[in-house]
């Protein structure tokens, strides 16, 4: 972002207009261009944790076998391990962005880097985290085809789309809750990360409110992988660690709405001029204890190894695969 033209202190989205645009606006195409560095990692990390995942099964020693013991050969069943892989970056990269984002929004230290390298960062990792979303659900849909032993290609295709892409079509199990969660974490992070470059149209305070909704994104990411995924099923180390990730967005959180970087949303004195009216500052007053209250339980979760797990069974269930075969 380009400095003021004039020495009036602004705020850092007040920076002066130029033919409708904020001056130095970023654009999706050079964007998208920066983000090929940040993708080829997460493709990196995509392969990586799909090769991990196959030796797992490989070994026998893969929660996925577990909890579908028909699930067993990786190579029957690689695009499903791929979409498991897609997910897990996914999730990686959400939680780098929310971070990033938090930083950005919260008070600065000398320590950080510049902030419109964060900007980049964040604005990057973004994109990167709808592309693995998509990739996830891709490769869902497609372990859905090739299983699918009905003999009619647009029969096939139609139900994997459906049970992948269109919420409460899915009717298998967990799955029923789970899928929908993740539907509606993609379905709005595809909006609410593209509303930025249209922000200048929309009005700055308008795109502000709505992406404050980007956490949610991330809240249900992360619920919909505690609810749906066969590596942290069972309360061990894998889920243990995924709750301990979340801690820090949550200690961050807190930071940032105790000291947001905007002076207009510091929590104040109400009633006072310039202040924020009563309603306003008991919704910011109960925002900050919520996100205190999140930190105490993930904690409490952690601490009591009360995590949502299941126990893994001495011996695998008799279970079957989501069977299209018969319909």
């Amino acid at each position: 972002m380009q400095p003021p033209a004039t020495p009036v202190p602004q705020e850092p989205d007040q920076a002066p207009e130029v033919a409708g645009r904020r001056e130095g606006t970023p654009h999706l195409r050079g964007d998208l261009r920066a983000a090929v560095p940040d993708a080829s990692a997460a493709v990196g990390v995509t392969a990586a944790v799909f090769v991990f995942l196959w030796y797992r099964m490989e070994a026998g020693t893969s929660s996925t076998a577990a909890v579908m013991p028909f699930m067993d050969d990786p190579r029957a069943y690689w695009m499903y391990l791929l979409s498991q892989a897609f997910g897990w970056s996914a999730l990686l990269w959400a939680w780098g962005t929310v971070m990033l984002g938090l930083v950005l929004s919260g008070p600065r230290t000398a320590r950080q880097p510049p902030r419109r390298t964060l900007e980049r960062w964040h604005r990057t990792t973004s994109l990167t985290t709808t592309a693995l979303m998509f990739a996830h659900a891709l490769m869902f849909a497609a372990e859905l085809v090739r299983h699918d032993t009905r003999p009619a290609w647009l029969t096939r295709l139609w139900s994997a789309f459906a049970d992948s892409f269109v919420p409460g079509w899915y009717d298998s199990g967990t799955g029923q809750i789970a899928i929908p969660i993740g539907q509606a974490a993609l379905y709005l992070a595809v909006p609410l990360g593209l509303l930025f470059y249209v922000r200048h149209r929309i009005g700055p305070r308008t795109w502000r409110r709505l992406h404050r909704f980007v956490l949610a994104v991330y809240v249900l990411s992360v619920w919909h992988t505690l609810l749906y995924g066969t590596n942290v099923w069972y309360g061990e180390w894998p889920r243990t660690v995924l709750w301990l990730l979340q801690i820090p967005v949550a200690l961050l959180l807190v930071v940032r709405l105790a000291r947001p970087a905007r002076r207009a949303e510091r929590l104040g004195a109400p009633g006072r001029p310039g202040g924020p009216r009563l309603p306003e500052w008991t919704a910011r007053a109960l925002g900050r204890l919520a996100a205190a209250a999140a930190v105490a339980g993930i904690l409490a979760v952690v601490v009591s190894g009360h995590d949502g797990g299941r126990t893994r069974p001495a011996d695998p269930p008799a279970s079957t695969p989501h069977d299209h075969g018969s319909g």
